[in-house]
């Protein structure tokens, strides 16, 4: 995983994860998002618009610290992304391994929507990029997905404080489904509990 990662531009940085990192973002809805873009895979050099345009809204949203580390959702990729022919993916159909935060730093030379997308742990292929990635403090959480026509990249602020988000976490954490990722559920369900209890200790004072 390190290498094709390092061939992105990403270094990465084992067991650094902060404490507390919410495990998960997911159900969040307009009112949420502040910022993002999108672009058609018709899009004259696409590759080179979507790195542009990916590290311009990291800055301008404070994904980056200031040594530029972040956290990256892995793995990813064709693991996770049904955007593939079932022939192309060994996983689809079958339960994926859990998805983890890992901690990163970008590089000085980097391509993320290009050789990032092309290592199966952010995208499927060059152009066509799928990942989830956080601020260290988690005030920013990003995402980006491939659709039919085109790619999207979306941001929230403050992922803890939406009610949509935390509903939905609540929701995916008592789903009984067979393939759901039980062991992402009992990471989201203790992370739940944490907040809740620092919540009610916060209102004891």
């Amino acid at each position: 995983m390190y290498r094709p990662l390092w061939r992105a531009g990403l270094e990465v940085i084992p067991d650094a994860v902060p404490d507390g990192t919410m495990p998960f973002v997911s159900g969040y809805r307009p009112e949420d998002i502040v910022g993002g873009f999108s672009h058609r895979y018709e899009t004259p050099r696409l590759v080179e618009r979507l790195n542009e345009d990916w590290h311009d809204l990291a800055v301008s949203s404070g994904l980056f610290d200031h040594r530029r580390e972040f956290l990256v959702l892995l793995p990813h990729g064709t693991c996770t992304h049904q955007a593939v022919l079932p022939k192309e993916n060994p996983h689809y159909g079958r339960r994926a391994p859990s998805r983890v935060w890992t901690r990163v730093r970008l590089l000085d030379r980097w391509d993320i929507m290009g050789r990032g997308a092309a290592s199966a742990f952010l995208g499927i292929r060059a152009g066509h990029p799928g990942f989830g990635m956080m601020a260290l403090d988690s005030s920013v959480y990003m995402s980006c997905s491939t659709g039919e026509i085109g790619v999207d990249v979306r941001v929230v602020a403050h992922p803890a404080r939406s009610e949509n988000i935390l509903q939905d976490l609540e929701w995916y954490a008592h789903w009984d489904y067979p393939l759901a990722d039980r062991e992402l559920q009992k990471r989201i369900a203790a992370w739940l509990a944490g907040r809740a209890l620092g919540t009610a200790s916060c209102s004891d004072r």
